[in-house]
């Protein structure tokens, strides 16, 4: 399968897949798949009939969560893939970011508000795109696995960190369009050309839950 994106959640996520999903198939026709990380009877029910291109799982890890999310894109049925978390609002067609996927890379949107709090560059891990299976996807997806930090994207920051060039071999930059992220909203930066608006956090989640009531 040529292009696709995929997205995954285990059981104390799955209660926004269905709003995700909604938003996706609003505005694309990209196929996209699903790797299920320890979801609910009830949700591998609904599952069924949601409506994604495909369902796999993977095996189990001694680490749950997001830590799945690199071995999830290494098993991803596509031979060119960018995957989603499901707390992003899609808000357009996706489909152009397929246009700055480049082998042995991940493509990811700069964080920008930690890079500037933390005095260093930083990559979000809520969207990230490959082009085959570049090989730092391979080590982030063992070190997600072997030695878990605080998250998947902090594994992945120490891992390119120790100078510039070691960031530019592994990754490529997306428009910030891709992966607008809420405290970019904290810090007075919009956009209304954003297509996916990234609702992080705790605070973020509590955002989500209104959309979802407001319908």
């Amino acid at each position: 399968m040529a292009k696709g994106f995929i997205t995954g959640c285990d059981a104390n996520t799955e209660w926004m897949l269905e709003w995700f999903l909604k938003n996706y198939r609003k505005h694309n026709d990209t196929p996209i798949h699903f790797c299920d990380f320890g979801v609910s009877a009830e949700c591998k029910a609904w599952l069924d009939i949601a409506g994604f291109d495909s369902v796999y799982t993977i095996p189990n890890q001694r680490v749950g969560g997001w830590f799945y999310k690199p071995t999830a894109m290494l098993k991803s049925p596509c031979d060119e893939t960018i995957w989603l978390d499901t707390d992003i609002h899609v808000l357009g067609d996706l489909s152009g970011a397929f246009n700055y996927l480049e082998p042995n890379k991940l493509a990811m949107v700069e964080d920008k508000p930690w890079s500037a709090r933390r005095g260093e560059t930083w990559h979000n891990s809520g969207v990230v795109g490959i082009k085959g299976k570049p090989d730092i996807l391979v080590n982030w997806a063992h070190e997600c696995r072997g030695n878990p930090k605080q998250g998947d994207q902090e594994v992945l920051h120490e891992m390119v960190r120790s100078d510039p060039l070691t960031r530019m071999r592994y990754i490529t930059d997306l428009p910030n369009k891709y992966n607008w992220l809420r405290v970019q909203l904290l810090d007075g930066h919009d956009s209304p050309q954003k297509l996916c608006m990234h609702w992080t956090g705790f605070k973020g989640k509590e955002e989500i839950r209104k959309l979802i009531y407001n319908g």
